[in-house]
């Protein structure tokens, strides 16, 4: 406790410190009931087992706020489907690597570069895009360096899925961000009035600016959201959280709500300055101002193992609840399917059932060409040689059609389809 202390109170200049490593384990559960840590970490699983680090460590009367940005990941919720929720193959073809965009830059014209320049000078590199399941509930969301992440972690009693969403509003406010509140679903939006072409209001467009999930235990509770604060990549979102299985895919767990979104054009360290301000504002001074949480934290038992879980296919894709892929309707999903591609064979139709990514049973017929001897046997062979594969493990489905099938089957059209539904690596991406 004492050293805990002594830490904190060296901490007084305005800018955050980096901590040792026994500094930030101890300030966790023998701190001031108070604190604030800002994390200059990029890697999202690495965040996310701070944040895990710190709500199991602090102690249960403490109120703590947790601030960071992310390299470029979505983070989908721990009961989603990572194979509907999102796009693979454009996440692995990755964004853009464009700085963060400024408020003028945001509502500047966009200029034409003009003709005979190199086309390869127009394209920045790609950064690939992370794959994150978080242990909170909730939708999928997109992060990136021009995206904010605030977590506060508090005594159950003081719990309240509003409370911490409406400091972030009022940080905004003060930052100069108009027009931001908490809507009937605990997310921040911000209403903007459409002016038409005599300068005159034409009526008000809300968008998302700020998404919330939620860790309920016993002894804590965990309130985490984002801000996108001057994302260069906001175009790229919906093409990322857009899966094309998904019009096949009947899933349980918590599917996410598709929302117009919108930069609020204030710096990643105004905010953090707003946000901390904020907080002190509703709980009291916080000694010393805060922990800078740098790379060494990751190197804590508890973190580490954390890291390793979340990073791990089994985690990413195997904690994903039982899910039904079917290319036509069905009893239980009796929604219209979109036709299907001219190159699959005439007829042809698939059906999986898979839990923690494992498939249980399998269907697929016309896939063995016509006129082969007892061809009825044969896809009932390769159906029940499917059962048992693990989805997230098939690198290629024309190499895993082809390995199930007892006699040649359409192995390159069908098995092509599916890697591109799957995201698999086999799969080119989406332009």
């Amino acid at each position: 406790m004492a050293v805990a202390r002594r830490a904190l109170l060296r901490l007084r200049a305005p800018r955050f410190q980096l901590p040792q490593r026994r500094q930030l384990s101890d300030a966790a559960g023998d701190g001031p009931l108070l604190q604030i840590y800002v994390s200059r970490n990029r890697d999202p699983y690495v965040n996310l087992s701070i944040e895990h680090h710190l709500l199991e460590t602090s102690h249960p009367d403490s109120t703590i706020l947790f601030l960071c940005r992310n390299h470029p990941c979505v983070v989908i919720g721990r009961n989603q489907n990572p194979w509907l929720e999102t796009n693979l193959a454009l996440l692995r073809h990755g964004v853009p690597e464009r700085p963060p965009i400024s408020a003028e830059q945001q509502h500047a014209p966009r200029r034409d570069p003009g003709p005979g320049r190199d086309e390869q000078q127009q394209q920045p590199p790609r950064k690939p895009v992370s794959l994150v399941r978080r242990r909170s509930g909730g939708g999928a969301v997109f992060h990136d360096e021009g995206n904010a992440n605030w977590t506060v972690i508090c005594p159950p009693a003081a719990f309240d899925r509003d409370r911490h969403a409406e400091m972030v509003v009022r940080a905004l406010g003060r930052l100069g961000v108009a027009g931001v509140r908490v809507n009937g679903r605990h997310d921040i939006v911000q209403d903007v009035v459409v002016i038409g072409d005599g300068d005159e209001a034409e009526g008000t467009t809300t968008f998302k600016v700020s998404g919330s999930a939620y860790k309920l235990t016993r002894l804590r509770s965990l309130h985490h959201g984002t801000c996108l604060l001057e994302s260069p990549n906001l175009q790229h979102i919906s093409p990322l959280l857009r899966s094309p299985a998904e019009p096949f895919i009947k899933a349980r767990g918590v599917a996410s709500v598709r929302s117009k979104v919108r930069n609020v054009g204030v710096g990643y360290e105004d905010f953090v300055r707003g946000v901390t301000d904020e907080f002190q504002r509703m709980y009291g001074e916080v000694r010393g101002g805060g922990l800078t949480v740098g790379p060494e934290a990751a190197a804590l038992p508890d973190v580490r193992k954390g890291i390793k879980e979340l990073e791990s296919r089994e985690w990413i894709f195997g904690q994903t609840p039982l899910f039904t892929f079917s290319t036509h309707t069905t009893e239980d999903d009796p929604r219209q399917r979109p036709e299907l591609p001219a190159f699959l064979p005439p007829n042809f139709r698939a059906s999986l059932t898979a839990r923690h990514g494992q498939i249980q049973e399998a269907s697929l017929s016309s896939l063995t060409p016509r006129g082969a001897n007892d061809r009825a046997s044969q896809e009932q062979a390769l159906s029940k040689a499917l059962i048992g594969q693990t989805i997230h493990h098939i690198a290629d489905w024309r190499e895993a059609l082809e390995k199930a099938s007892p006699s040649p089957v359409e192995s390159e059209s069908v098995g092509g389809w599916l890697n591109g539904l799957f995201g698999t690596k086999a799969c080119p991406p989406d332009e």
